[in-house]
């Protein structure tokens, strides 16, 4: 089994990044390995080239962490109750996964941020969730079980963690959002585990 969890992720200015940073906590935490990795910006000026490498954060995702992978956690935040584009032109290009089937089967959990409490969060949560349907993944959300879904004020939704980024420091997690977060990634690698166990029976 491979022990890589993916959290493939778009961040614009450093909230979505928060959060992909304490599921990777959870994810180690577990004993498997959190491989980091976000996606780079789109533009609509097509002469203006990126570099291949990012100046500063995680590596770009390539196809091949889609393969490394046992699990997968998918983030963006809100565009409009959707997720960003630059993870959509990523996604809308992995049709060759698709047909290979090469996420069928695998967990994965999605995670949003937004600048408002009713700002797209669930509706963003959701509409990521069914590329990965397609790909014939299996989604895990939070349960109930877990008290900070029931005590939190800011960020926290069954579906998948989201974040508040409100205040003086929007990228600074709130002690229930990021526990959440950890325990996403826990529950992630978890089901890492046992899906892969299933699998190779």
């Amino acid at each position: 089994m491979s022990k890589i969890v993916l959290i493939l992720y778009y961040s614009r200015h450093g909230a979505t990044q928060a959060m992909a940073n304490s599921i990777a906590l959870g994810v180690e935490k577990s004993g498997l390995e959190a491989r980091l990795r976000c996606v780079p910006e789109v533009s609509n000026n097509f002469s203006n080239i990126q570099n291949s490498v990012p100046s500063s954060g995680d590596p770009y995702v390539v196809k091949q962490d889609l393969d490394d992978c046992c699990a997968l956690a998918l983030g963006s935040p809100t565009r409009f109750g959707n997720m960003a584009a630059p993870l959509k032109y990523f996604l809308d290009d992995t049709s060759a996964q698709w047909l290979a089937g090469t996420l069928e089967s695998k967990p994965a959990c999605v995670f949003t941020s937004s600048s408002s409490m009713h700002g797209g969060q669930e509706t963003t949560l959701l509409t990521m969730m069914i590329p990965l349907f397609h790909h014939g993944m299996v989604l895990c959300g939070l349960p109930y079980s877990n008290p900070e879904l029931h005590t939190t004020l800011s960020g926290g939704s069954p579906y998948g963690v989201t974040h508040l980024a409100q205040g003086d420091n929007k990228t600074k997690l709130t002690n229930e959002e990021q526990t959440l977060c950890i325990e996403q990634g826990r529950r992630l690698a978890f089901l890492a585990v046992k899906l892969s166990n299933l699998n190779t029976k």
